[in-house]
């Protein structure tokens, strides 16, 4: 079974809906759950992601407090719970505080895209080791089969193959990329391979993941919760079209 990976910016589009919006991810049948730190300057993310950063920043939204939303939640959820984002907040907070407190609150891993691999493993790697947490590197199109094999060796929980080498919610996304995912699905990795970036449907999913393990959806689902009232009955119904 193809896995599913739903990302989400924490502190959309109400502060206090993050604890829900876990909930009903998991309980709709997603099997891996990614939540976005807000950052002022979130230099990987298209439009749509950006535009939740800004409003969950706006509604008052911090790590501390996502840490306490998890917290409150932690003994109901079953899914591995990854937090993405950027490494100034994280450096500002802390990096050892930051991965104790990731333990405490039921995250299982992180996805730090801006993180160069050299200083991970001079930095960190022993820290996350030392507190149980995955780390996930990102690969794209462009990336030689030798440095795949070194951010996967890097890597624990899975590798997040970036589906083409666009910002998230890219329109121009190529998602099926034949060359690309043959030569992913060809290599010795020791990880599941996850194809995010520019999946908005079931017939996507289904396309990406025909060689890899499964897939993240981000853009799709953000819209979702900014532009619905009702983002609750929309987001359910959305995963369960995927999951169908």
């Amino acid at each position: 079974m193809k896995k599913l990976n739903i990302y989400f910016t924490a502190g959309i589009p109400e502060l206090e809906n993050t604890a829900e919006i876990i909930q009903v991810i998991q309980d709709s049948g997603a099997e891996m759950i990614e939540i976005g730190m807000p950052y002022s300057d979130p230099v990987a993310d298209g439009p749509v992601i950006q535009q939740a950063h800004e409003l969950a920043l706006k509604n008052g939204m911090t790590i501390e407090k996502l840490f306490s939303q998890l917290k409150s939640i932690k003994n109901e959820i079953k899914v591995p719970l990854i937090l993405m984002g950027y490494i100034n907040p994280v450096l500002r907070f802390g990096f050892e505080e930051f991965c104790a407190a990731c333990s405490e609150s039921g995250v299982s891993g992180l996805i730090i895209p801006d993180l160069p691999p050299i200083e991970f493993e001079k930095n960190y790697q022993k820290v996350l080791a030392k507190y149980h947490l995955n780390f996930t590197f990102l690969v794209t199109p462009e990336t030689s089969d030798e440095r795949i094999l070194y951010l996967d060796s890097l890597s624990s929980g899975f590798l997040y193959a970036v589906s083409s080498s666009s910002t998230t919610g890219n329109d121009q996304a190529v998602l099926k990329n034949e060359e690309y995912l043959s030569r992913l699905a060809s290599l010795p990795l020791q990880n599941p391979v996850m194809i995010g970036f520019g999946i908005k449907s079931k017939e996507d999913f289904e396309n990406v993941t025909e060689k890899a393990d499964g897939g993240i959806i981000g853009t799709a689902f953000v819209n979702i919760l900014l532009q619905n009232r009702d983002w609750k009955t929309k987001a359910i119904d959305f995963i369960h079209s995927i999951k169908a």
